[in-house]
């Protein structure tokens, strides 16, 4: 079925919504879940909360892309799970890549870094924008899709080490614009 359909599914309040998400996007979010969530009751616990949530939210929002605003969701369940549970050290792969992330990107999620958050949100666009498309690719595979480095080499065929250098190399570049940005760490 294609997304429009679904999308309006969805307006019209009908629940097969659901099962047409489920059954197109299911893999999808599955699988970007476990990627983030090492504990596999937490991924299948996101993957739920991922459909309720795309419920709640449509309407009113009219998602242009379903896959990627449920890639968005997912993401943000995962990254909400996590932090939950991070006192516990249960994620070691979401944290390995958060902690890279943090590098370029100031960490904080209290109230006066909301607002900011959408300012940042613009300036990472516009950098990622800039990039060629096999950097933003593996830049937007690896930090917002959390694929690992032993994934991506795979599909690139290249090294993982080849590949860690380069996203080294695009954190250094983030952390400039950032920086020029007047968003630093320190901030």
């Amino acid at each position: 079925m294609e997304d429009s359909r679904i999308v309006k599914l969805y307006f019209d309040r009908d629940e097969s919504a659901i099962g047409e998400t489920r059954a197109k996007y299911g893999g999808f979010v599955t699988a970007l879940a476990s990627r983030l969530l090492d504990d596999r009751r937490d991924a299948e616990e996101c993957v739920t909360d991922t459909y309720l949530a795309a419920w709640n939210a449509i309407p009113p929002e009219r998602p242009e892309s379903l896959k990627a605003f449920l890639g968005r969701l997912t993401r943000n369940l995962a990254i909400s799970r996590f932090r939950k549970n991070r006192a516990e050290k249960r994620y070691a792969a979401l944290e390995a890549q958060l902690d890279e992330l943090a590098e370029a990107i100031p960490g904080g999620a209290d109230v006066e870094r909301e607002i900011e958050g959408r300012e940042l949100g613009r300036i990472l666009s516009r950098w990622l924008d800039t990039l060629p498309e096999r950097d933003r690719a593996l830049f937007v595979r690896r930090y917002f899709y959390g694929e690992s480095l032993e994934e991506l080499a795979r599909d690139a065929g290249e090294r993982a080490n080849t590949l860690a250098q380069r996203l080294r190399r695009l954190r250094l570049a983030l952390r400039e614009i950032l920086e020029k940005e007047e968003f630093t760490n320190e901030a």
